[in-house]
């Protein structure tokens, strides 16, 4: 898997199919939540800018996507 991603499009429609695979049940929870954080990680500025996932990202991803990030997100803040 491709680690940092330079252009939004593409690090958007990865993280758009990655949770469709984990909402398939396809992948456990806990290899998702690890993937999703490497991806924050490495490209913390493209997913999450001052605190904020930028506009672009959403309109790819979608609302739904969007709070499952968040999520994980918070769960990485909290600990």
């Amino acid at each position: 898997m491709k680690a940092i991603h330079k252009d939004p499009k593409e690090l958007g429609y990865k993280i758009k199919d990655l949770v469709d695979t984990y909402n398939d049940g396809l992948i456990s929870y806990e290899k998702f939540e690890e993937i999703i954080i490497e991806m924050i990680e490495k490209n913390e500025d493209r997913v999450y800018k001052n605190g904020f996932m930028p506009s672009k990202l959403i309109s790819i991803i979608g609302e739904d996507r969007k709070s499952i990030i968040d999520e994980i997100k918070n769960k990485m803040k909290n600990q």
